[in-house]
């Protein structure tokens, strides 16, 4: 069983309502009739009630059995201004300026993940949005989860034929967010690769802080920062397995770790590798993606208070499908 089906298994034990706020695309649209036939989450989506309908028919995709909500045609429209409103006001946010956001299917359906009444438990876009389209919403409405300082954004790497890692199964971070963190965030960013890790793999995290030097092989700016992140990490979160600095090929391969950092308790065993920047995490998931023909869901986030995950705009339906899955596996976790 490959990971993603993995997901649709776990997803299926507890059942959880997804939000597709991009209906009016035909990916989004031919996903959310997959997902319904293969009942392992409910999708929700949002837009034009007849658009949707109307596009549906066109491309032969079934989706009858899906509910699709209108912002403005919603009985919760309004509700959702006013809420909306009173969060954002003191950012010079007018009621008026509410009404008009409240349009957009984004906005509407991060209101229905923080409105604790609703049958929303994560939602999934990007297929034609940006990142920031999905984010700034995501931050704005639904804030950071509790005991998060930093939302950051990883990818779940599946690489075929793979010993190392957890058999072929790695995070990679932060792959798709933050460009440049300072060892106070890369810390951060760890732990909650850490338990996004343990969350989706359901096995223990090890973590690799990863850098061009293993354990002072070679000194600059750049592996101090590394260094210094990795102590912060062990000082917060002494519960979780890391190490660093590491090069990649000692924190995954173990004949290497034993050469280079022999005394380490997770070099040559990694699974969650953290990328100095982001140059480097989304290089290095684009490198295993294409030449070791390695699936790569993401990116996905961690660190907001609900389960919210971006797509490609390059993504295909099948890719949706996937996303969602670990979306509502995700949302099993209160």
């Amino acid at each position: 069983m490959n990971f993603i089906e993995e997901m649709k298994k776990r997803a299926r034990t507890d059942i959880k309502t997804i939000v597709l706020p991009e209906a009016e695309d035909k990916r989004v649209l031919e996903a959310a009739s997959k997902v319904e036939k293969e009942a392992f989450a409910k999708i929700i989506l949002i837009g034009n009630i007849e658009k949707t309908k109307e596009l549906a028919k066109e491309n032969n995709i079934d989706i009858t059995n899906i509910e699709i909500i209108d912002p403005e045609k919603s009985e919760k429209y309004a509700e959702y201004v006013q809420a909306f409103y009173e969060l954002r006001k003191a950012k010079g946010i007018t009621e008026e300026d509410a009404k008009k956001i409240l349009k957009e299917p984004i906005y509407f359906g991060m209101m229905m993940l923080k409105d604790e009444n609703s049958r929303a438990d994560g939602l999934v876009s990007g297929a034609a949005h940006s990142t920031s389209d999905t984010l700034r919403p995501a931050l704005q409405i639904l804030k950071t989860a509790p005991g998060t300082k930093l939302v950051s954004a990883f990818f779940l790497m599946n690489v075929p034929n793979c010993k190392y890692g957890e058999n072929g199964i790695f995070v990679f971070a932060d792959s798709g967010l933050n460009e440049n963190p300072d060892s106070d965030k890369l810390a951060e960013i760890a732990a909650s690769s850490a338990k996004s890790f343990e969350q989706l793999v359901g096995k223990e995290a090890k973590v690799g802080m990863l850098s061009y030097s293993t354990y002072g092989s070679a000194k600059s700016e750049l592996t101090e920062k590394v260094i210094e992140a990795t102590k912060l990490l062990k000082e917060r979160y002494p519960n979780i397995k890391s190490d660093g600095e590491l090069q990649l090929d000692a924190a995954i391969i173990p004949e290497i770790a034993k050469s280079k950092a022999p005394e380490s308790e997770v070099a040559g065993q990694c699974n969650t590798l953290v990328f100095p920047n982001l140059d480097a995490g989304n290089i290095g998931y684009k490198l295993v993606q294409r030449l070791a023909k390695a699936e790569a869901y993401g990116p996905l986030c961690q660190g907001i208070a609900k389960p919210v995950n971006d797509l490609s705009r390059g993504c295909s339906s099948d890719d949706i499908v996937g996303v969602v899955a670990i979306t509502a596996v995700q949302g099993q976790t209160k």
